[in-house]
């Protein structure tokens, strides 16, 4: 395959586990032509940051020779499925795109619960109206609210999103996440989100053992979340393992050549969430990328 000038390679700077500053150079050292960053709380916190700060954190960032993927605007507490929170929560995710918008990118990656199965419940119900206006916020924006994979199936995520009135709310595609936790196949997934993916994790994983979704990201209602218990999940595989890139059940060749073939142009962004040696593991990430893609 010969490389598209526009499909680069990110990191997410968070994890480095170095601080958003050190983290960006990190970044940089290993060859990533751009970083995502976590918006939620701390430094990067839209409520945090000054009209002055936000110029100086673009600037020296441009400054690098990087560019911003995306943002994360994960919230947790599962996610829009509570109606009580959900006026909160539309706030701050609306002001963290702000923020991205202003830092020179448009999309914010978020999770927004388990969809069910059930269209007609009060959760479902939540979920759609509050992406719904996420959705016409974006829009206005030309921008995206961008969806991990992974707590349902492609199908099931198409079938939601074809409910909302707009495409301000999206698809972040996470290769890994769909392996790990539903078993469901990546590459068919492309094909079947090809209208909605806006920016992508690259991640790898493997499957040990069929699983409720809701052990692993919680739902309304579900007992909740040790995220203890979870962190060593992902590590030591009491059900899935997140493993280094290439060595999982990521078929790379077919899933990339999926993304080709859909007219993907954006970002394949790094993520690792486990390991003693984030450094290394990303730096291994990123030239194992560099190869797949030529």
């Amino acid at each position: 395959m010969s490389m598209d000038k526009q499909w680069k390679i990110g990191v997410i700077v968070d994890s480095f586990r170095v601080g958003v500053r050190e983290g960006l150079l990190k970044a940089k050292e290993v060859g990533a032509d751009g970083v995502q960053i976590y918006a939620v709380e701390g430094e990067m916190d839209p409520a945090n940051l000054s009209p002055a700060a936000r110029k100086e954190w673009k600037s020296y960032i441009n400054s690098i020779g990087l560019d911003i993927t995306a943002l994360v605007g994960d919230l947790g507490g599962h996610g829009f499925q509570d109606k009580t929170v959900n006026s909160l929560k539309i706030e701050k995710s609306k002001r963290i795109l702000d923020l991205a918008v202003e830092l020179g990118t448009n999309v914010v990656t978020t999770h927004i619960g388990i969809v069910p199965d059930d269209r007609n419940g009060e959760v479902y119900e939540a979920m759609h109206n509050a992406c719904d206006e996420l959705s016409k916020y974006a829009t206005s924006m030309n921008a995206f609210f961008a969806i991990e994979t992974g707590p349902e199936t492609a199908a099931h995520l198409k079938q939601f999103l074809e409910g909302l009135g707009s495409k301000g709310v999206s698809v972040n595609f996470d290769p890994a996440n769909m392996v790990m936790v539903t078993g469901d196949d990546p590459v068919q997934g492309v094909y079947t989100l090809k209208d909605y993916i806006v920016h992508t994790h690259a991640k790898d994983g493997i499957r040990l053992r069929e699983m409720d979704p809701r052990e692993v990201y919680g739902a309304l209602g579900f007992e909740p979340l040790d995220h203890e218990r979870i962190a060593k999940m992902v590590e030591t595989g009491e059900a899935f393992r997140e493993v280094a890139l290439g060595q999982g059940s990521v078929d790379w060749p077919a899933y990339l050549k999926a993304l080709r073939d859909i007219g993907y142009e954006g970002y394949l962004t790094i993520e690792r969430e486990v390991g003693t040696n984030p450094e290394a593991d990303i730096a291994a990430a990123v030239k194992f990328l560099k190869r797949a893609i030529l």
